[in-house]
C-alpha cells in the first residue's frame, strides 16, 4: 500500500539529485533500486513531490516533470532565450509541415509503419521518418511480423515532454478528418520540437 511509505526531506534530495545529475528521464524501476521500494510506490511518491516541486512555492527555473513510467527535471519553457544565449545553442526553424503530419499520425495510431503513413498522407514519408528519428520525437522499437519485417514506430517521452503531455491518453479527442492535433502541434510543438534537437546535437557536437 502506498500508505505505508511517505517521501522524505533526503529522498527529496537524493530524487533531485539522481535526475539532475542523469539530464534524461529515470524510469521508476531504476528509481525502485535507488530507494529499494517497489517502483509503482516511487512513481506515487514521485508525482506527490511533483505536486509539490511545481506548486511556486519555491521560485525555480527547473520543474520536474513525471510520464507513464519514468519522471525528468527540465528548465522552464519560458527561459528558452537566456539558455540558448548562455549555450550558444543555435535557433533551428520550426518542424516542417510534412513532419507535423507525419507525428500527428504516429501520435494516434501508434505503433505503425512507414508503409501505413505513406498511404495515410499519399506521398512518400522516408524523410519527415528521418527528420523525427533524428530529433528524438519517435523511435522504433520493433518490426511487424509480416513479410520484410518493417519497423514500427512509437513517439518518444521527448514527443510528451515538447507537447506538453504526460501520457498518450492525454492527447486530444480526434475525430476522422479532424485535424486539431496537427493544429495544436503547429501552435505549441514545432518550436519545442526544434529546439530539443538543437540541444541534442549541440551537446553530442
Amino acid at each position: 500500500m502506498s500508505e505505508l511509505f511517505t517521501i522524505s526531506d533526503q529522498t527529496k534530495e537524493v530524487l533531485e539529485a539522481v535526475l539532475f545529475a542523469a539530464g534524461h528521464p529515470i524510469t521508476y524501476e531504476k528509481l525502485s533500486q535507488v530507494f529499494e521500494i517497489p517502483a509503482r510506490e516511487v512513481k506515487n511518491l514521485v508525482e506527490e513531490y511533483a505536486a509539490e516541486y511545481n506548486s511556486g512555492k519555491v521560485i525555480r527555473g527547473i520543474m520536474l516533470l513525471t510520464f507513464e513510467d519514468s519522471c525528468q527535471l527540465c528548465t522552464k519553457e519560458d527561459y528558452i532565450r537566456e539558455i540558448r544565449t548562455a549555450l550558444g545553442i543555435r535557433r533551428g526553424g520550426n518542424l516542417s509541415a510534412s513532419s507535423l503530419e507525419t507525428l500527428s499520425i504516429i501520435a494516434y495510431n501508434q505503433p505503425v509503419t512507414r508503409a501505413y503513413i505513406d498511404t495515410v498522407r499519399g506521398v512518400d514519408s522516408s524523410y519527415a521518418v528521418s527528420s523525427l528519428v533524428e530529433r528524438g520525437l519517435i523511435e522504433s522499437k520493433s518490426r511487424l511480423d509480416a513479410p520484410g519485417r518493417p519497423m514500427l514506430y512509437t513517439t518518444t517521452t521527448a514527443f510528451l515532454r515538447c507537447f506538453g503531455l504526460t501520457s498518450l491518453e492525454e492527447l486530444p479527442a480526434l475525430n476522422e478528418g479532424d485535424t486539431s492535433l496537427l493544429e495544436s502541434l503547429k501552435e505549441m510543438g514545432g518550436e519545442n520540437a526544434a529546439t530539443e534537437a538543437e540541444k541534442s546535437s549541440d551537446t553530442n557536437d
